[in-house]
């Protein structure tokens, strides 16, 4: 089934012809207004190239002012002299040009990621000086940790000292048996 349905197709339509006489006449009329056009161009068509030229922004280099003199416009574009606020004209600038001392302007994204760089380092260097509450708490865990390994370590060391012990009175009973 097509598209719009049975109702509302093209086919069906009545069809309109124009006539030989008005095709006649709007052919006349073209060629009317055609003559008119170059007329006026021949007769306004220096002065009108003139002010063309004067209506087109200055660069500031002759160089750039004779290429767009000697580029030749096509279409409407050489007939009717609109400045288009909304398009931007690409300036190329030269090395000399270009000033070092101006401040890069950051995008939102730009400047939201050195903020929250800016924040992390902050947070480390009080984290490291043990002014944050996870700093705190990782401290007081390891107070208790080196704590609980002292005591492991002196309990191993008492156990030792009692082995030891342990063999050398045992060495002394061996000794005194075998004399």
């Amino acid at each position: 089934m097509p598209k719009g349905g049975r109702k509302g197709g093209h086919k069906g339509r009545v069809r309109t012809y124009t006539s030989p006489e008005e095709i006649d006449a709007q052919m006349k009329a073209e060629k009317e207004r055609k003559k008119q056009e170059q007329e006026a161009e021949e007769v306004g068509g220096a002065a009108q190239n003139d002010t063309a030229e004067d209506k087109l922004p200055a660069s500031g280099s002759e160089d750039s002012d004779d290429e767009n003199s000697d580029r030749r416009r096509a279409g409407v574009e050489g007939l009717i002299e609109i400045e288009n606020p909304n398009r931007v004209a690409q300036k190329t600038k030269k090395v000399t040009q270009i000033e070092l001392d101006e401040p890069k302007q950051l995008s939102r994204r730009e400047r939201e990621e050195i903020e929250k760089q800016k924040a992390k380092e902050r947070y480390m260097k009080m984290h490291l000086a043990g002014k944050t509450d996870q700093a705190k708490a990782d401290l007081a865990r390891l107070a208790i940790i080196k704590k609980q390994r002292e005591d492991a370590a002196r309990k191993k060391e008492e156990e030792k000292k009692a082995k030891d012990a342990a063999a050398a009175a045992a060495r002394g009973i061996k000794s005194l048996s075998m004399k």
